[in-house]
């Protein structure tokens, strides 16, 4: 089963918030704190599906 299939390689933070089920506040907290691996280009963040998949399926210590 592969994770987000539905979801291009690249996504937004809307879509972010879509495939977490999270508000998009949540969604932009979690980006700018570095828990969810991104890059800013001008005003927008790019974040990899690959990003997401990892945030979802680390181990909580």
């Amino acid at each position: 089963m592969e994770l987000f299939k539905d979801y291009p390689d690249i996504v937004s933070v809307e879509q972010v918030s879509e495939m977490l089920k999270i508000g998009q506040v949540l969604a932009y907290r979690l980006i700018r704190s570095g828990e969810i691996k991104s890059r800013k280009v001008g005003r927008r963040y790019i974040i990899t599906k690959q990003n997401i998949i990892d945030f979802v399926t680390k181990e909580v210590a």
